[in-house]
């Protein structure tokens, strides 16, 4: 199994997210991450979420995405080249020595603390997932006291767009 990253395009519509997600749950297959936001036509949504599967399975996905009426369009980015980000807010205990450490570290992975009391600092990161990981292994998990992630959104390179 490989992780996907399949962006669709929907109608701008309630219920249209439940019928999407519906279909995924019905067939047993596990949504990672889910970014939905509207488009530049505010008619139109933007739905981007990563699954594992066969590739035999994403094309079972895919058709069963095209059938359903809301749908607009979808592809499959992992097939293309493409550009995917993930933003992640982390809070972290920095007291003492650690706090110029915890800002190094911000600073190496080109971070930015966002939020400081005397002794936290929630730091923003933007990168892909091993950007990520890699973030929180380097702080330590001991220092974390949460993470919120936004689940990874992509878009395609070059001339090729996904749109109508």
């Amino acid at each position: 199994m490989q992780q996907h990253l399949i962006s669709v395009l929907m109608e701008n519509e309630a219920g249209s997210l439940s019928r999407v997600v519906g279909l995924f749950s019905q067939r047993g297959y596990n949504i990672e991450t889910l970014n939905v936001a509207p488009t530049e036509d505010e008619t139109i949504s933007r739905l981007t979420l990563t699954t594992n599967a066969s590739a035999e399975k994403i094309e079972q996905i895919t058709k069963h995405l095209h059938k359903l009426i809301e749908v607009v369009k979808v592809i499959d980015l992992t097939d293309n080249a493409h550009v995917e980000r993930e933003l992640m807010l982390i809070k972290v205990r920095a007291t003492g020595s650690a706090r110029s450490e915890v800002k190094r570290s911000a600073d190496i992975f080109r971070a930015q603390i966002v939020d400081v009391t005397a002794n936290l600092y929630t730091i923003q990161i933007v990168g892909d997932g091993e950007k990520l990981d890699g973030f929180i292994d380097v702080i330590g998990r001991e220092r974390i006291l949460e993470v919120v992630r936004s689940g990874v959104i992509g878009i395609l390179r070059g001339d090729r767009t996904l749109s109508i």
